[in-house]
């Protein structure tokens, strides 16, 4: 997209930073930087209008001193570029990342409070009217949020929504749709509309690293129930670490998913990591690109022999993060060090034997069995093989050196 051919709106739709998330225990702070360099560029050059975060901003509800410097330094550096969009999710704590919300300068809105929802943010356009609304719903938490989005019934007495996502997204969305049709009705010519929200839609594709949300067994919204086209424009999803579309075309508003930035699970491998530059115009969304997100070391799985493993096939692995899986039919004498040594970014190696011999079925321990006896039938299921007499001989030597100690005690 071209920052100076489009009169219209240019927001940008990022979420799921999970700032201060591990990856197997690697630190991923500098990878997140990195992302953060590129969000902040991309804003510059594009001339974008508005970044819209959508919540998981932080990987859990006290942050770690350096995810929250981190997250200070960007958010000055984007809103001298542009205004900023936030609104916690899952993980997030609402209150703390809310902190301080009505002190920030206007190019900032934090909006992490229930009461809020039905409040946009008026997004300028460059002669200096209103270019597009922007309400953002933080995660909304049915136990949590079920007397806040209660609505009167016919005798004005309040009613709490149904303890689902569902019912309480959909309360929150009427309060939206309210709010919307007034100000249109207000004005003289049609103005985008956006919500940002963080929930898992029905038809998404989930990864293994999202943190589970169910609320009385189901954890998902149908499309549905943000609305027909003509209403909101654009639906700005967080939760699902895919970037992907969901909804119904035609029948839905475009609602997208940015996903996170950087995989935070091996199911993650296969991702095209991005965040979606989106063009409004007054008649709605005129289109969306995805800009690929800088991938500083891939993930990927490695199977096979370690004499296969530490052959040429794999040498174009060598700089991924890597899960190895090593076939060998008994487990090999320092399995975990000769990996590390070909692979030196391994996380997790496990071994899986191609033609795994038949054991009999275990049995229960009982406390007449000799504990030697019983640790010599762990190490030949762990191992694939009978234990060696000089491995027995460590166990016993061990097992001893216990007894000794407790009759001396």
């Amino acid at each position: 997209m071209a920052g100076d051919t489009f009169g219209g709106m240019r927001i940008l739709h990022t979420s799921d930073w999970h700032l201060g998330r591990t990856l197997h225990g690697v630190d991923l702070t500098e990878h997140h930087a990195a992302f953060l360099d590129h969000l902040v560029e991309l804003v510059r050059a594009e001339r974008v209008d508005a970044v819209l975060v959508a919540g998981d901003v932080y990987d859990r509800a006290i942050p770690p001193v350096e995810s929250v410097e981190l997250l200070s330094q960007t958010l000055a550096r984007l809103t001298e570029h542009t205004r900023v969009v936030l609104t916690p999710g899952n993980h997030d704590s609402a209150t703390r990342l809310g902190f301080g919300a009505g002190l920030f300068r206007d190019r900032l809105a934090v909006r992490s409070r229930v009461a809020g929802i039905a409040e946009p943010v008026e997004l300028p356009d460059r002669d200096g009217g209103t270019g597009a609304l922007v309400y953002a719903l933080p995660y909304l938490d049915p136990d949590l949020t079920r007397d806040a989005l209660a609505e009167p019934d016919d005798d004005g007495a309040p009613v709490r929504p149904a303890r689902s996502h569902e019912a309480v997204t959909a309360a929150a969305l009427r309060r939206v749709a309210g709010d919307l049709g007034r100000r249109r009705a207000g004005v003289g010519h049609r103005v985008p509309a956006v919500l940002l929200a963080h929930a898992f839609v029905t038809g998404g594709a989930p990864s293994e690293s999202e943190r589970d949300i169910r609320v009385g067994g189901v954890d998902q919204v149908p499309s549905g129930v943000f609305g027909a086209p003509g209403a909101l424009d654009y639906v700005a999803l967080g939760h699902l670490h895919g970037a992907q579309r969901v909804g119904r075309e035609g029948l839905d508003p475009v609602m997208r998913y940015a996903g996170s930035p950087i995989a935070f699970s091996f199911s993650e491998a296969s991702h095209r990591k991005s965040t979606a530059l989106v063009e409004l115009a007054p008649e709605g969304v005129r289109g969306v690109e995805l800009v690929e997100a800088p991938v500083a070391r891939r993930l990927a799985d490695a199977t096979g022999t370690l004499e296969e493993l530490t052959g040429r096939a794999f040498d174009h692995l060598v700089d991924h993060w890597l899960r190895v899986t090593v076939t060998d039919d008994v487990r090999p004498e320092q399995m975990w060090a000769q990996v590390a040594r070909r692979f030196p970014h391994a996380l997790v190696v496990q071994h899986s034997p191609a033609h795994a011999r038949e054991r009999p079925a275990a049995s229960a321990v009982g406390p007449q069995q000799d504990p030697l006896e019983v640790a010599a039938q762990f190490l030949e299921a762990a191992g694939g093989r009978p234990a060696r007499p000089d491995e027995l001989a460590v166990v016993r030597e061990a097992y001893e050196s216990v007894l000794a100690a407790e009759r001396s005690a």
